[in-house]
C-alpha cells in the first residue's frame, strides 16, 4: 500500500492494550501507523510490512462506560477520546471482502488448448491456500480497496490438461515445486493433495 507521508503518522507504539487485529479481534503488541482516514495497520511505515489492519479494542472503550450512577464522577473526569475515535473508526471502517474458495472448472476450449490456468492466495504468514476464481484473483492484485488484499498473496500458474498421465503429472508436479520454490509457498502441493492429474482427460 502507498501513502504520502503528510497522511500518515508513522512509528507508533501499543503495549497491547489499545488495538486488536481487524480479523480476529486479537491484542496486538507492537508498532503501527495511522492514516488520515482514520485507519490504523501494523508496522512502522507502509513499508514495514505485513500491514495488517487493527482496530481500537472495543472493551477499551467499554471500560468507560459507567455500570452505576455512583461512577458518573469517575466518568466526567475521564479521556473519552478513545471511545468518540472507536465509534468514528467503526462508522468509517468498511467491512472488507476475505477471498473464499472457488475454483474454475476448465472449459471445452481449455482442453482442446491442452491447459488452463489456475488461481491461489495464501494468508499472510500462515500456511493457509485458498483457490480462486480470476475475478477474486485480479481484486487482489489491483489492492482493490473493498477486498483485504494485504492480508493475502496472489498467485497463479499454468497446468496442463492433456497429453499422458505420465507427461501431465511430471508437468504439473514440476511447475508446482518451481512456483512453491520461486514464490516460498510452504506444503503447497500439499494443499493440492499432491494430485497432478486433477481435471486431467
Amino acid at each position: 500500500m502507498y501513502y504520502p507521508k503528510s497522511q500518515i503518522k508513522t512509528n507508533l507504539y501499543t503495549n497491547g492494550d489499545e488495538f486488536v487485529f481487524l480479523t480476529n479481534q486479537q491484542p496486538y503488541t507492537g508498532y503501527y501507523f495511522k492514516t488520515s482516514t482514520g485507519q490504523y495497520f501494523t508496522g512502522k511505515t507502509p513499508d514495514d510490512r505485513p500491514n495488517i489492519e487493527i482496530i481500537l479494542n472495543l472493551a477499551l472503550a467499554e471500560n468507560l462506560i459507567p455500570t452505576n450512577q455512583s461512577d458518573y464522577s469517575i466518568l466526567i473526569n475521564t479521556d473519552t477520546s478513545n471511545i468518540t475515535s472507536y465509534n468514528n473508526l467503526i462508522k468509517s471502517t468498511p467491512i472488507l471482502i476475505s477471498p473464499s474458495y472457488n475454483a474454475p472448472v476448465p472449459t471445452p476450449q481449455d482442453y482442446e488448448i491442452g491447459e488452463f490456468r489456475r488461481y491461489f492466495c495464501k494468508k499472510g504468514n500462515e500456511i493457509l491456500y485458498l483457490e480462486i476464481n480470476k475475478e477474486t484473483f485480479d481484486k487482489l492484485v489491483a489492492k482493490d480497496p473493498q477486498y483485504q488484499f494485504s492480508l493475502y498473496q496472489p498467485f497463479n500458474l499454468p497446468w496442463k490438461l492433456t497429453g499422458t498421465q505420465e507427461e501431465v503429472d511430471k508437468t504439473n508436479r514440476n511447475i508446482v515445486a518451481l512456483t512453491s520454490q520461486r514464490l516460498r509457498l510452504p506444503k503447497f502441493g500439499r494443499y493440492l493433495k499432491d494430485d497432478y492429474l486433477k481435471y486431467y482427460k
